[in-house]
């Protein structure tokens, strides 16, 4: 007859792996399901960076296309001017202010009076030279 404390210990030990072995599958699995979402984020980040990269492109672009032109000293700006440029051209604000490297809130501004900095005098003079059509194209190439 087997020693009642080896069967009992050899008991034990069986009862012992099967909780521990439904306490582990669980934690598997939640281990499968956090590397999966890790590895989601890491392809979405780097679209995301490759959007940014493409996007900082794009904004040295909108500096290259829109030159300045002529002396700052020799520009004129009038607020109503460029208010009735911004509307004939069809541009929001924020339109406008992305083609001079401006906020929208400067370009309200302008458009009430205050004069602009003497390094966009010349991005504003350039605007003036563009036709509606140059400038929507411009814009589609810049934000792409």
């Amino acid at each position: 007859m087997p020693n009642l404390a080896t069967v009992l210990k050899e008991e034990i030990l069986r009862l012992a792996r099967k909780e521990v072995r439904a306490e582990i599958v669980p934690l598997r699995k939640a281990a499968v399901q956090s590397r999966t979402d890790i590895n989601a984020l890491k392809r979405r980040m780097a679209a995301l960076e490759k959007q940014v990269a493409s996007l900082s492109k794009s904004s040295t672009k909108a500096k290259e296309k829109v030159e300045p032109v002529g002396d700052p000293a020799n520009i004129r700006f009038s607020s109503k001017g460029f208010g009735t440029l911004r509307r004939r051209l069809g541009l929001s604000a924020a339109e406008m202010g992305f083609l001079l490297n401006a906020s929208d809130q400067s370009i309200y501004k302008w458009e009430q009076g205050v004069r602009p900095r003497d390094q966009q005098l010349p991005k504003i003079a350039a605007l003036r030279k563009l036709s509606k059509p140059q400038v929507t194209e411009l814009l589609k190439s810049l934000q792409k």
